[in-house]
């Protein structure tokens, strides 16, 4: 019991800096210089490809290693679908695409954090389960990859909060905040995976359904609306390439 404790420490401790990692990446928005969508496009392909190579490689294949390929697949479609059901039954907004969810009349900025705090949600939760296979090494890279890849999107929270008339210690303050969200679904990952031993396999997959979502339905249309598909495609393989280099050299 003292060592399941140590990794739900552990498991919070790395999901919390994962986290903290977007209010970090926001930081330049103190200077009065902004990148161009042009930069910013191919920063979120890198976040892309940095999450690509993370559930493939820190998620899907531990949890063929433990359970198989059929509780991976029933894993992998629940993630999916809890994924799905939140982002149908929660009102939120995004930054370029605009509202999803059924109506409501919370104001702009919660809407905004409500669409971040949904797509971190898996993120804390992969760190947290990550470290349930009381791998301290493949862990540590799994939350290194997050926050790396949290670093790009802190900023681009905070620079689209700026040009909505925020300044610019509110606008880091909130893409901060966004980040928070991961630490508690880290707890709950590691929590739930040390405690019940045989969800483990179950929870990487669970965890790598909903990442493979956000990926896919936020992150990569999000890094193509404004033109710059090249940009954004060439940063997905560099960040799938670094992740793929990191997984192999240190866990």
């Amino acid at each position: 019991m003292i060592s399941g404790l140590h990794f739900i420490g552990l498991g919070f401790g790395a999901s919390l800096a994962a986290g903290l990692a977007t209010g970090v990446g926001s930081l330049p928005a103190f200077l009065l210089v902004r990148p161009s969508d042009k930069v910013m496009d191919a920063m979120l392909g890198f976040a892309a490809g940095v999450m690509l190579a993370a559930t493939a490689f820190s998620l899907i294949v531990p949890a063929i290693d433990e359970g198989g390929i059929w509780v991976t697949l029933g894993g992998l479609a629940l993630g999916v679908a809890f994924l799905e059901l939140m982002d149908r039954s929660i009102p939120h907004m995004h930054f370029i695409s605009g509202p999803e969810g059924p109506p409501s009349h919370l104001r702009r900025i919660w809407l905004l954090i409500l669409a971040i705090t949904i797509h971190n949600l898996p993120e804390g939760l992969s760190v947290g389960v990550s470290f349930g296979t009381e791998d301290i090494g493949a862990g540590t890279v799994l939350a290194l990859a997050i926050g790396l890849q949290n670093m790009p999107e802190g900023l681009a929270v905070a620079l689209p909060l700026i040009r909505e008339g925020y300044t610019r210690r509110r606008a880091v303050w909130y893409a901060t905040l966004s980040g928070l969200v991961e630490p508690v679904a880290g707890l709950l990952g590691v929590s739930l995976v040390i405690i019940f031993a045989p969800l483990l396999p179950l929870g990487l997959a669970f965890a790598a359904g909903a990442m493979l979502y956000v990926i896919v339905d936020e992150i990569i249309p999000e890094s193509h609306r404004k033109g710059h598909e090249k940009e954004a495609s060439l940063g997905t393989v560099v960040g799938f390439g670094l992740m793929m280099l990191l997984d192999n050299l240190f866990a």
